[in-house]
C-alpha cells in the first residue's frame, strides 16, 4: 500500500482559504516523492463525524447538514443516529452522534476551515476539550489520502478507540466493499479485517442498546429506541372501499370512537389513511383525500387519550403529507416509497419527520399484474428494490436515521411471496447490509393484517374472519425481526407482540 504525505499550510483559515492542496505520494520503498497532484481538481469522497450535546441536538445536526451543503459538501449517505454517554469528561449531558459520507471539491484545509466556521456560526466556542458543545464536526477520512500536519490528521487519530464514532462510520459502508476508496478506509485501520474487525474488538453490535450506546430514531419530541419492544400501529381507514373496513369510519364521530378504542387496547401509533390502496383501487386526487382526512385528523388531535400516541398519515401524495404534518402528524407512511409522486421525497426531507418507504411495483391499480408479480427470489429482489427507493430518499435529503422500511406484504406479491417475506425478514436485512449497514439497521414495519393471502391459506374469504391468521402472521414477523406491526385488531395483536417480545428477551438472556 502506498504511503501518502499531505503538505498543508500550518494555520487553517476560512476567508481566502487555499484553492488547492499539493499532495505528495511517497513510495513505500523510497523516501523521495514519486507523484504530485492538486486535489482541488477532483471531487473527493469524505467522511465527517457529527456530535452534539448542547441545546436541541437534532436541530443542531440538521442545521450543520444544511450548512455543509451550502459550502459545497454534497451528502450522499447518512449513518444511523446514536445517543451516547459522554466519554473522557463524563459529567455532561448525553451526546447525539452520527456520521455522513459525501463528496466535495474542497481541499483538506479548506474543508477543515469550513467545518470550523460552521461550528463557530452555530455557537461553539473554544471551551473544554471533550466538553459540552452544540456541534462537533470531525474529518474522519478524505478520499484515499493519509494526512499529517500541524493542524489536521486524517484518518482521525482517535477513531479506533471510540464506539460512538465507529458505529456510525460503519453504517456508511456495506458488507460488500464496492470502491477503492472504501478499501483504503479499511486499510487505514491497520487490522487484517479492516474496520469490521476493529469494531468487533470494541464489542461490535452487542454494544448497541446498552453501555450508553443507543441507536435511535427521532419522532415527535422523543428519541425512539425501537429495539426495546415491538410497536403496534392501529389502522384507521377513512375510505368507502377498503378491503377490510371500508365505509365504517367515514364520519368524524365513528373515526374518533375507533381511535379511542385502539389507543385503549395498546396502539402506539394510529395510521390514518384516506386513499384506498387495495388491489385495483381507483385513485382520488390529493384535494379529495384531504377533504376526507383533515376533519378527522383535527378531531383526533383534540382527544386527551392521544397524549403519548403517535400519528401517521398513510398517503403517497406529497401535498397530503405536507398538510398532515403541518397539523401535527408525526410520520409519513408512503406505500410507493416516493414512486407515485415525484415531489414526495423532497417534501419528506423538508418535513423532517420519519418516512416509511414501502416496496411496491407499479401502482395499486397495476401492482397485481402478471408483470409485477414475477420474482426469482422475492426476498433478495424486494431488498434490492427497496434499498434503491431508500437511496433516492437519502439523496433527496431524508437521512437514514429517519427511515423505516416496509417489504410490502400484499403489494405486488402472490401468496407464496408473502409467506416467503414473513419468514425471510432476516434475509432482507442481510441483503440490504451488503449495500448499506445503516439501512439494514432501520426499523422494519410489516402489515399482513387481514390480507387476502391469509384468506387463501385459511379458507377465510371474509376479511373480518382473518384475525386469528393475522396474529399468527404478526408472530412470525416479530420473531423474524419486525419492529412495527400494522393491524386492524389492536387488542389481540398487542398481546401477541408482548409475548413475542418476552420470548426474544428470554432468548437473549439465555444466550
Amino acid at each position: 500500500m502506498n504511503i501518502f504525505k499531505q503538505i498543508l499550510p500550518t494555520k487553517p483559515h476560512f476567508k481566502g482559504a487555499i484553492k488547492w492542496c499539493r499532495v505528495t505520494f511517497l513510495s513505500p520503498l523510497h523516501s523521495s516523492p514519486t507523484t504530485s497532484v492538486e486535489v482541488h481538481s477532483l471531487e473527493q469522497e469524505v467522511v465527517i463525524a457529527l456530535g452534539s450535546n448542547v441545546g436541541d441536538r437534532l436541530h443542531n445536526f440538521n442545521n450543520a447538514l444544511r450548512l455543509m451543503k451550502k459550502f459545497g459538501i454534497q451528502i450522499t449517505r447518512h449513518g444511523c443516529l446514536y445517543e451516547t454517554k459522554p466519554a473522557y469528561i463524563t459529567d455532561q449531558p448525553f451526546f447525539l452522534n452520527s456520521a455522513v459520507r459525501g463528496v466535495t471539491k474542497l481541499g483538506p484545509n479548506e474543508l477543515l476551515a469550513v467545518l470550523k466556521q460552521i461550528e463557530k456560526d452555530m455557537g461553539r466556542t473554544g471551551g473544554i476539550r471533550y466538553g459540552p458543545r452544540p456541534i462537533d464536526l470531525d474529518i474522519l477520512f478524505y478520499g484515499k489520502f493519509k494526512i499529517n500536519s500541524d493542524v489536521l490528521t486524517v484518518p482521525h487519530e482517535r477513531i479506533w478507540e471510540r464506539p460512538f464514532v465507529m458505529a456510525p462510520l460503519l453504517d456508511l459502508l456495506g458488507l460488500a466493499i464496492e470502491s477503492d476508496v472504501e478499501a483504503n478506509w479499511h486499510s487505514f485501520s491497520k487490522q487484517t479485517g479492516g474496520l469490521f474487525e476493529l469494531w468487533d474488538k470494541l464489542g461490535g453490535d452487542s454494544m448497541v442498546g446498552r453501555d450508553g450506546l443507543r441507536r435511535v430514531l427521532p419522532v415527535g419530541k422523543h428519541l425512539w429506541d425501537w429495539s426495546e419492544r415491538t410497536h403496534v400501529m392501529g389502522v384507521l381507514n377513512l375510505t368507502p372501499d377498503s378491503f377490510s373496513d371500508g365505509g365504517k369510519f367515514l364520519s368524524v364521530d365513528a373515526a374518533v370512537s375507533q381511535v379511542r378504542l385502539m389507543v385503549s387496547e395498546g396502539a402506539d401509533i394510529i395510521d390514518i389513511g384516506a386513499q384506498s390502496t387495495r388491489p385495483n383501487a381507483s385513485w382520488i386526487s390529493a384535494e379529495e383525500e384531504l377533504d376526507r382526512l383533515i376533519p378527522v385528523l383535527e378531531a383526533v388531535l383534540e382527544i386527551p387519550e392521544m397524549e403519548g400516541t403517535l400519528l401517521s398519515v398513510d398517503t403517497f401524495h406529497s401535498e397530503v403529507a405536507q398538510e398532515a404534518v403541518k397539523r401535527g402528524v408525526h410520520l409519513v407512511n408512503d406505500v410507493s416509497g416516493g414512486h407515485l409522486d415525484s415531489k414526495m421525497l423532497k417534501v419528506a426531507a423538508d418535513l423532517g419527520v420519519p418516512y416509511v418507504a414501502m416496496h411496491m411495483r407499479g401502482s395499486p391499480s397495476t401492482m397485481q399484474s402478471d408483470e409485477n408479480i414475477q420474482y426469482e427470489d422475492v426476498c433478495v429482489q424486494v431488498a434490492s428494490e427497496l434499498y434503491l427507493r431508500v437511496r433516492y430518499a437519502e439523496l433527496s435529503g431524508v437521512p437514514a436515521w429517519r427511515i423505516i422500511i416496509d417489504p410490502g406484504i400484499g403489494f405486488s406479491k402472490k401468496t407464496e411471496h408473502n409467506l416467503d417475506i414473513l419468514m425471510g425478514l432476516p434475509t432482507i436485512r442481510r441483503e440490504i447490509a451488503k449495500k448499506s449497514l445503516a439501512v439494514s439497521h432501520v426499523p422494519i414495519l410489516i402489515g399482513p393484517s387481514r390480507k387476502r393471502f391469509l384468506g387463501d391459506v385459511c379458507n377465510r374469504p371474509d376479511a373480518t374472519e382473518r384475525d386469528p391468521a393475522t396474529v399468527a402472521a404478526i408472530t412470525a414477523g416479530i420473531l423474524g425481526g419486525a419492529n412495527i406491526v400494522r393491524v386492524h385488531n389492536v387488542r389481540d395483536n398487542f398481546d401477541a407482540a408482548r409475548l413475542c417480545d418476552a420470548l426474544l428477551k428470554h432468548r437473549k438472556i439465555m444466550s
